[in-house]
């Protein structure tokens, strides 16, 4: 693997849109919460669902699977997937991430890690660290800072 996706190795939480597998970093993931109301905000891009309040916190939600161009059909493990992001350097903000299920927590290797592919994908390649090859298939690590600042 590169250097650079050499030190993305390490623990991820898995999880499950559109019926595919994606990976994040999990020192991004502060925590998981199960699916509530989304009060929304006006003029803001699609997969930009609102705003949700976390304990006193204003925490803006995008949802993943209209993000990555999929059509949301709710499940019943649907829930939010707090990440912490660097909107700018040195300001990091939470950012609540809608997606089908949670999977588990797994370990990548710098083996596993192999650069995105130049097409192909529901995601573009500049939202996708990279792909981790597993005994289950490939799962595709999603990089929560570049995906949000494209999404907004």
């Amino acid at each position: 693997a590169p250097q650079a996706l050499a030190d993305h190795a390490g623990k991820y939480l898995t999880v499950v849109i559109a019926r595919e597998a994606y990976a994040i970093a999990a020192s991004d993931v502060r925590e998981i919460i199960r699916f509530q109301k989304i009060t929304p905000v006006a003029q803001m891009p699609d997969a930009v669902k609102g705003v949700i309040d976390l304990r006193g916190r204003v925490v803006p939600v995008v949802d993943l699977r209209a993000r990555f161009g999929f059509t949301a059909d709710s499940t019943e493990r649907i829930c939010i997937v707090v990440v912490r992001f660097e909107a700018e350097p040195g300001l990091f903000v939470p950012m609540g991430l809608i997606v089908d299920a949670v999977d588990a927590v797994e370990h990548f290797t710098a083996e596993a890690l192999v650069p995105p592919p130049a097409f192909g994908s529901a995601l573009s390649p500049d939202h996708l660290l990279g792909l981790a090859k597993t005994r289950e298939g490939v799962k595709l690590l999603i990089d929560p800072g570049r995906l949000l600042r494209n999404a907004l």
